[in-house]
């Protein structure tokens, strides 16, 4: 009899020390989606691993699409001007939308650089990357609904970058972040790719990565 009870307590202690293991495991995990500086953010964002950078390669042109989490665009704007009034009110106006950086690159080179053959060609692609990506790159959820693009921002680099990046924005949308995921297409540029699809899972843009403000 008495040993039964000695098997209980131990069973019980066992149990105990598991579940605080498990809060222990659950608190080191939410403390590690939250940075104290923006290097350690984004170096956190550009690790595959991590599920906010995806990279594909298609018929050699070199795609990497990575999601730009609220905080990093408060801390770009806020400067040296930091108050936690400033903070709120910038990460209320951000936390309105989700940002996505598209990168390309052929031959280690933008794609002007490395992708038309002639003057016209090159013309119809500085077009095209200028005024035309929101007919090219689409979002839709797991049931197919769309998610209409509130804007899209192409810096022209001038041969200077490895690559064209251009950073696109979203709603953040309550219904489709309800999907267990949402789908980001590109069509083809003319670089005979086909269709680029990623796919991101919505917990991870529900969950995104925040800094010590």
């Amino acid at each position: 009899m008495q040993n039964l009870k000695v098997n209980r307590i131990s069973a019980k202690a066992g149990i105990s020390l598991l579940l605080l293991l498990l809060c222990l495991m659950l608190l080191f995990s939410c403390n590690q989606n939250t940075f104290d500086n923006e290097t350690a953010l984004l170096d956190f964002i550009k690790d595959e691993t991590n599920g906010y950078t995806q990279h594909k390669t298609v018929n050699g042109v070199e795609y990497t699409l990575t999601y730009r989490p609220t905080d990093a665009l408060v801390n770009q704007e806020l400067g040296d001007s930091i108050t936690k009034s400033k903070v709120e009110a910038l990460r209320s106006k951000y936390k309105k939308y989700m940002y996505f950086n598209l990168s390309m690159s052929q031959n280690n080179k933008e794609l002007l650089s490395s992708a038309p053959k002639n003057r016209n060609e090159f013309g119809a692609m500085v077009n095209q990357l200028t005024f035309g990506m929101n007919e090219k790159v689409h979002m839709y959820t797991s049931t197919k609904d769309t998610l209409e693009m509130v804007d899209f921002v192409y810096p022209r680099m001038y041969g200077i970058s490895k690559a064209t990046t251009i950073m696109f924005v979203y709603p953040r949308d309550q219904k489709a972040l309800k999907n267990e995921h949402v789908n980001f297409t590109i069509e083809d540029l003319g670089l005979y790719t086909g269709e680029v699809k990623f796919k991101i899972l919505t917990q991870k843009l529900i969950n995104e990565p925040n800094l010590k403000i």
